[in-house]
């Protein structure tokens, strides 16, 4: 018997981790941009698309939970550092896309800086579980 409701364990995680500093706006901000690339480097995060009774469609959307952390500057740089080191697919955001306004100017912004000037206030990623769980330690969830 198959019983659609029953629970999943994914064996992937997506965790985003924001620093704890952020005003409401910039938390939803951030994350928002941050889990856009996923499913373009990730295609198996998205599941199907939806419909409802009356068969309007709707988008498709990730196939499991994003989790969602908060953490200091440091847990943040620390983050990266692992997440870098392990290879995992990861989308970062600083605090100079807060001043920009289009994509070709947030690639801009990034592009002039080295990965330890990264001025980071959030970042994305995406891989195994106990890869990811290694990647955001110490980082509490977002309240």
């Amino acid at each position: 018997m198959n019983d659609d409701n029953a629970p999943v364990r994914f064996e992937t995680k997506i965790a985003v981790l924001l620093r704890d500093d952020l005003l409401t706006w910039q938390r939803l901000n951030v994350t928002a941009f941050l889990v856009s690339g996923l499913g373009t480097r990730a295609p198996e995060v998205v599941g199907e698309p939806y419909a409802d009774a009356d068969d309007t469609p709707y988008l498709p959307m990730f196939r499991q939970p994003v989790m969602v952390f908060a953490g200091s500057k440091e847990l943040i740089t620390t983050a990266h550092g692992r997440a870098v080191t392990r290879g995992t697919a990861t989308a970062v955001f600083t605090g100079d896309l807060f001043a920009t306004g289009h994509d070709a100017a947030n690639r801009a912004a990034v592009r002039a800086v080295t990965r330890q000037g990264l001025d980071l206030v959030g970042l994305a990623v995406y891989g195994p579980r106990k890869d990811v769980d290694k990647i955001v330690k110490g980082a509490s969830m977002h309240p």
